[in-house]
């Protein structure tokens, strides 16, 4: 029936119009994200001998920070569910669940926070009122944003998911497409810039956070943060609009990355950052090999050493065996010929294998490659690397008179010797973009992609399955052996050590292997992600030094629980390990259009 043009089911509701259960529970997050948003310019604690200085009234820092984001999220979520007019365009996936992660994450950041004070201090004692309405008001936010409607039914029950836990999964779920109008072009083009801006700063704000409590605090609210964003379909519309203007998104990236060094006063984050692009850019090349052509290497980080290894003998270092020094541009050909000259001597034989015995062949030929290098010392063999004692006192690099390991002012800011490194890597990383790009786009990579989804069935239909896979085998060690020779002078050392298949620290067969599953294997920004995360954390969280492996597992398992396909997924994969969402034409690869088959 109707009723002055407006529509009532049958069960007395009207379309569009929250009952009041769902109204009050949209009033109670509301409230109690303004409580902690102004619980942010109180004092927390008392001293400053806690990190991130909570004590000042009226300007918020440390931790203070991140409960002012998510309380500032909450509150321009809850603005957009109820259709606010420019806010809407940022949940396209349905609003709820992404208000109940982004609170959920600032009562767990919150929670955090007062119990780190509470414990390094020694007691609650040390809690200033600011803390107890902080933790008080993202408590009310998070018990009101419970009380919210799903998004979606639940499957199967034909209404609201049951319980606690029930809501909390189901804001897990992907969102449904949304019919949203198409931006201007120059407003879209305005959304990828401040994008790139936003993700610089989170980046710079996760390497300068305090190690300890600060960092923690940052790791729990992106836990929670990211996954607000994808459930709001804001991460979804991003990358719509990046492919849509993949040039412009591709130099704004750049240029945002660029920037990182300006922004820095101190040299040892730079130094953590130079590390995590050389990390990113060869985990980047082993996707090429195991996300794209299904290539399982587990000896990958040896390509890195040759690379390494080839630049420390021919640039000059005093303990070379080799009295010669290169320009680095020579240094680099060299170092990624040798490495492609290795790929092709061990992907001949053994790529004719599949499976286990590819990656147990592979595994071995990282072990043959560190044992040989501690072996060539003049004892065991020829005096070429010096042995377990490696390279060392490798000159900086000198690029047409620019040498990188001096200070250099540009623009008015002092770019010391990571900073020029870094730049450099930021090319490099390019280069290695550009290359997968190609690749992945080209004729050969889609054989590679046929090769990897069903090998047996490419050859079928004419595939040369062989050389494309050693094709891309030893494509993917000239990459790992340019960053090598990138390495060896960041690094002024070589060392085997460095290269076993599980070490102490990335990079490592191990680590590479995980960040390109963590990432989201056959994507470009996917591996990016998972190497700068799995640099990071062990760098920042020093003290859990003794429990890496074991949390690195724990997250793998969660992981692959909750999130099979990766951080960062194509939609060939989110088909693959997720049904298809309600009114869809079907599932699996046929709902893929002709650009993405």
């Amino acid at each position: 029936m109707t009723t002055d043009s407006t529509t009532i089911t049958e069960s007395g509701r009207v379309p569009g119009v929250l009952p009041l259960s769902a109204r009050a529970a949209r009033a109670t997050t509301g409230v109690g994200a303004v409580i902690a948003f102004a619980s942010t310019f109180l004092p927390w604690t008392w001293t400053t001998a806690f990190p991130g200085n909570l004590t000042v009234t009226a300007y918020p820092g440390g931790l203070q920070l991140l409960t002012l984001t998510g309380a500032v999220l909450t509150v321009a979520l809850l603005l957009a569910a109820a259709g606010t007019r420019g806010l809407r365009w940022l949940t396209p996936g349905g609003p709820h669940s992404a208000i109940l992660l982004v609170a959920l994450g600032t009562f767990a950041t919150t929670g955090y926070t007062a119990g780190a004070i509470s414990v390094e201090l020694g007691g609650l004692v040390n809690l200033e009122p600011g803390a107890y309405v902080a933790v008080g008001g993202a408590l009310i936010a998070l018990v009101g944003a419970l009380g919210l409607p799903a998004d979606l039914p639940a499957e199967g029950d034909g209404g609201q998911p049951a319980g606690v836990w029930g809501r909390f999964r189901h804001s897990l779920r992907a969102p449904q497409p949304d019919g949203a109008r198409e931006l201007p072009s120059w407003a879209e083009i305005l959304i990828i810039c401040a994008s790139c801006a936003i993700a610089l700063y989170v980046f710079a704000y996760g390497i300068e956070a305090e190690d300890g409590p600060p960092f923690i605090g940052f790791l729990v609210f992106a836990a929670f943060g990211a996954p607000a964003l994808g459930r709001a379909g804001l991460t979804r519309r991003l990358s719509g609009l990046a492919a849509k203007h993949r040039n412009v998104t591709l130099a704004a990236a750049f240029v945002a990355a660029m920037m990182f060094p300006f922004t820095q006063a101190n040299e040892a984050y730079t130094s953590i950052a130079v590390s995590v692009l050389i990390f990113a850019t060869v985990s980047l090349g082993l996707n090429m090999v195991v996300g794209l052509a299904g290539i399982l290497d587990l000896g990958y980080v040896a390509f890195l050493g040759v690379g390494a290894y080839t630049a420390a003998l021919v640039s000059g270092a005093p303990t070379s065996a080799f009295d010669v020094q290169f320009p680095f541009w020579a240094a680099v050909l060299t170092g990624a010929a040798v490495a492609l000259v290795f790929g092709l001597i061990i992907g001949f034989p053994s790529l004719r294998l599949h499976g286990d015995y590819l990656a147990i062949v592979t595994l071995g030929f990282g072990e043959i490659f560190r044992i040989a290098m501690q072996n060539l010392d003049g004892d065991s063999g020829p005096n070429v690397t010096n042995g377990p004692n490696g390279i060392p006192n490798i000159p900086d690099l000198e690029l047409f008179g620019f040498n990188f390991g001096e200070t250099h002012t540009v623009f008015g800011f002092e770019l010391g010797r990571f900073a020029n490194y870094y730049l450099l890597m930021l090319l490099f990383t390019a280069i290695v973009v550009t290359i997968f790009r190609r690749s992945d786009n080209s004729r050969i990579g889609r054989a590679w992609l046929a090769i990897r989804e069903d090998e047996t069935a490419a050859r079928a239909m004419g595939v040369n399955a062989f050389r494309l896979k050693l094709m891309a085998f030893a494509l993917g060690a000239t990459l790992a052996g340019m960053a090598g020779t990138v390495l060896a002078h960041v690094e002024f050392s070589v060392n085997p050590e460095s290269y076993k298949f599980v070490h102490s620290a990335p990079p490592n067969s191990a680590f590479l292997l995980i960040a390109v599953i963590l990432g989201g294997m056959g994507t470009v920004s996917g591996p990016l992600i998972g190497a700068a995360l799995l640099y990071l954390i062990p760098a920042k969280l020093q003290f859990m030094a003794d429990y890496q492996l074991l949390l690195f597992g724990i997250a793998l398992v969660l992981l692959m629980r909750f999130r099979p396909e990766g951080l960062v997924a194509d939609r060939r994969k989110q088909l693959e390990f997720h049904a298809p969402p309600p009114g869809s034409t079907g599932g699996g690869p046929s709902v893929l259009s002709k650009t993405e088959a």
